[in-house]
Parts: C-alpha cells; sequence; structure tokens
C-alpha cells in the first residue's frame, strides 16, 4: 500500500477524528477506509489494549477488506483484528473476542448473537471508537433492533464516526442533532459536488427486450467499448502439480477456467475474454443461473451472493480479484466498498430497486481516478427507474448502440447455454436452498421480534 498524498476525505476527517465525533461523506473508492483507520491507528499506539475499536459494516466481504488494511496499517505496531460475520464458525468467532483484538470488524447481526451468549469472557465496555461504515445502510430499520443493542453494550463515552458515500435523511437527522450536554456536535464533511458518480466514469444504457437480454450480455462481453480493452489480463499461470483454482460455480465449488463438458459454443471458436467485468443482477438465483450460461459459452466467471457458503463467497473474490476470471456475477452483497483494482466495467442485468443502489454499484469501477464503464440493460419495466436514477445522479445516461443482427447471430449459441444453464440449477437443488433460506430467515426474523 503506497500513500503519497491524502484524498480529500482523509485531509478533512483525519484531524477531527483525532479529537472528536465525526460524519464524512465522500465518492465510492476515495480512500474513506484509511480516513477513519489511521486516527484509530495512532490513538491506540498511545495506549494499546483490546477491545479499542468496533468498526460496523452491512455486509461481510467489506468487513474482511477493512480488516486487512488495517492490519496492513497497523503491521508495525502487532495489530490483531478479528472479522466477526455469519457464514462463520461462531464458537471460533467467540474464541477469537475472548483473546481480546485491538480491532473489531463485524457485521451488526453476528456481533449482537455473540454478545447475547457470550459468558462474561469478553465484552465491549472499553470501545473507544465506534465507526458506522456505509453508515447509510446501517441506519435502515433493517439494523436498526441490532444498532440499539449495542449502543447499550459500548460505553457512552466513546468516539464515533459515520462514513458514508450516500447522503441520506438519517444521515442528515444525526449531522443536525444538538449535541449532548457535555459533547461537541460532530464534524461534518460533506461533498461540495452535487454529482455522485465520478467524471472518469462513462455511464450508458441499452434498451432491450427482456427475453433476449442474454444475447446482448454474451455480445457485450465478447466486444466490450474500447476503452477498456486495454484492461484485459491473461489468467495466472497454473502451478505445476497442482489442480485449477476452485471457485462458486453459481452455488456450489467447481473449477471456472476448465471448459463444460457440453459447451454452448464451437469448440473450435477462440473465446476473448472480457476485461474484469462485474454483473449486478437482483436475486441469487439470477446471478448462479448467468454464472452457469457464461460459463458454457466459455466465458471465465464465478458467481457472489447470499446463497453460497462463506468460504465460496471469499473464494469467488479471490477469484476475480486475481484474474483467474474476469466475471464476477454478484448481487448487492457485492455492491458496497470492495475495492478491486482495474474493474473495467460494470454492468446493470437488473436495474437497482433504489436510485442510490445504482451510484454503489457503478462506484466498484472507476476508482482512485482510474477509468471505467458502466452499462444498464433497461427493459420495458425500467424507464421511471432510470428517470429517477439520472435525477439522482445529475447526469443522464447515454444510450449504446448495438448492432442487432451481429448480436442475433449467437442466439442459438445463446439459447443453448441457458437451457444447461437451467438444468444445472435445477440438478443442483438450488430451488430446495432458496426454500430452505427463507424457512431460516422468517424463523430468525420470528426470534428477534420475540426479543425486542
Amino acid at each position: 500500500m503506497t500513500i503519497k498524498a491524502p484524498t480529500e476525505i482523509q485531509a478533512a476527517c483525519i484531524p477531527p477524528l483525532l479529537q472528536g465525533d465525526c460524519i464524512g461523506n465522500a465518492k465510492t473508492g476515495s480512500g474513506k477506509t484509511i480516513a477513519f483507520a489511521l486516527p484509530i491507528l495512532q490513538r491506540l499506539s498511545v495506549d494499546p489494549y483490546g477491545i479499542f475499536a468496533l468498526v460496523l459494516t452491512p455486509t461481510r466481504e467489506l468487513a474482511f477488506q477493512i480488516s486487512e488494511q488495517f492490519a496492513v496499517l497497523g503491521a508495525a505496531f502487532n495489530i490483531r483484528t478479528a472479522v466477526v460475520v455469519g457464514g462463520m464458525d461462531i464458537i471460533a468467532q467467540a474464541i477469537e473476542l475472548s483473546n481480546r483484538p485491538h480491532i473489531v470488524v463485524a457485521t451488526p447481526g453476528r456481533i449482537v448473537d455473540l454478545l447475547r451468549s457470550n459468558n462474561g469472557e469478553w465484552d465491549l465496555s472499553r470501545v473507544k471508537f465506534l465507526v458506522l461504515d456505509e453508515a447509510d445502510r446501517l441506519l435502515t430499520p433493517t439494523f436498526a433492533p441490532e444498532l440499539s443493542y449495542l449502543f447499550e453494550a459500548i460505553p457512552k463515552e466513546r468516539q464515533t464516526c459515520l462514513f458514508t458515500a450516500t447522503w441520506t435523511p438519517s444521515i442528515e437527522s444525526i449531522a443536525d442533532a444538538p449535541p449532548k450536554p457535555g459533547k461537541q456536535k460532530p464534524f461534518v464533511h460533506r461533498m461540495t459536488e452535487t454529482v455522485e458518480t465520478v467524471a472518469t466514469l462513462k455511464q450508458f444504457y441499452i434498451l432491450v427486450p427482456s427475453h433476449v437480454r442474454e444475447a446482448y450480455l454474451y455480445y457485450l462481453l465478447r466486444f466490450p467499448p474500447e476503452s477498456t480493452h486495454h484492461l484485459r489480463r491473461a489468467p495466472p499461470e497454473p502451478v505445476k502439480g497442482k489442480k485449477g483454482a476452485k471457485g462458486a460455480k453459481g452455488g456450489k465449488s467447481a473449477k471456472p477456467a476448465k471448459k463444460p463438458k457440453k459447451s454452448a459454443v464451437d469448440d473450435e471458436e477462440e473465446i476473448v475474454q472480457p476485461p474484469p467485468t462485474v454483473i449486478f443482477c437482483a436475486r441469487p438465483r439470477t446471478a448462479a443461473y448467468l454464472t452457469h450460461m457464461l460459463q458454457e459459452l466459455r466465458i471465465r466467471s464465478t458467481a457472489l451472493h447470499s446463497r453460497l457458503t462463506q468460504r465460496e463467497r471469499l473464494a469467488s473474490l479471490g477469484l476475480f480479484r486475481s484474474s483467474v476470471v474476469p466475471v464476477l456475477v454478484s448481487t448487492d452483497v457485492g455492491a458496497r466498498g470492495l475495492d478491486i483494482a482495474d474493474v473495467a466495467m460494470v454492468i446493470n442485468w437488473d436495474m437497482p430497486g433504489a436510485p442510490e443502489e445504482y451510484t454503489h454499484r457503478v462506484g466498484r469501477t472507476a476508482r482512485a481516478g482510474r477509468g471505467g464503464v458502466a452499462v444498464s440493460f433497461v427493459t420495458e419495466h425500467d424507464e421511471e427507474k432510470v428517470l429517477k436514477i439520472e435525477e439522482r445522479i445529475k447526469t443522464k445516461l447515454e444510450e449504446m448502440q448495438m448492432p442487432e443482427g451481429k448480436v442475433l447471430e449467437h442466439l442459438n449459441a445463446v439459447s443453448t447455454a441457458k437451457r444447461l444453464a437451467n438444468m444445472e440449477l435445477h440438478d443442483s437443488d438450488f430451488g430446495k436452498r432458496e426454500e430452505i433460506y427463507k424457512i431460516k430467515s422468517a424463523k430468525r426474523k420470528a426470534r428477534d421480534t420475540a426479543r425486542a
């Protein structure tokens, strides 16, 4: 990690954070994590003990990323961090917390579960810093019960930091609230620009009937915008004597780089892989379906969604980061905070339900001054969503023209791949896993309601 000069959010927020509370608002990819990590490490170096800081995030993947950055920045101090998220061994996490790491990075639900089941081997009574990263998402009714519990479990005399790329009414109300007796108002840094997306991001839409989206997606990946061609990466050479890397093929471990037994395209046709691309869709099943379909079309891809185990989710991210696969098909679990270098293109297969989520999705590319392309598939049902997004980002999306005749040349291969992908999902009992997940979610909500 090399930092030659602070970004705007870092220069604005690091000095105030050494003194008191802070609310930081900046575009995605602007270095918000370092803005709160450095002051925490500075204060910790004066009086090192655990558990010194609690960092809350809405997603598991972001929690691991933040922990990695703390570990790198605090290596000279032998900083110990713990990641506490769902999908991992809760007993192992409890043991890790009993060893009192300096920094705990957690999702609210799992840290509350551990606090409730704790036998007094650890607590949060000496926490000096509380950080809400992606605060706009955390300050929603979804996380309200967990946050209320945590606010009672940590000291009142602490520093509280809120960081967000999206300024929402809940953030506004906190910024405008009168300070409690004996406390100062938090320092507030808000973006002066009214445009939420960066100038280096080219934003397009494609008008396409929903029943032929797959053909347009295949053509776009085969023939991406010319401005992204230089970002194409060759996969790393396989290590002799070792089997190929395993990845999440929609919903289970697989070898994304290996050609499927039944290929939907001519085996003699050379497939030039796309530059690093993230495809966002609304549902886990869609992510699994698209991943299988692209693999049948011999485009290396891997999935990231909530029906995968945490190990599979981390494996998918690892495959994408290391260029083993160039395409990551993700639900919105991958939309917030993830910093993956040189993502060339973001594709919205499904338009996001809320316009602010568009900002987070397309923020996976054009980070830290780099260029990038965002392409949204707009079907017959999406016109109103596009208007709301344009109003939110104060930017008009540009229509991308695609040669319909050339797109439809691949229709037979794409149709075959669609059929094989649906067969794969059926054979893997993906629908049954969906039902099990819904039952568990309903039980969890009922338990939380009873506790409240």
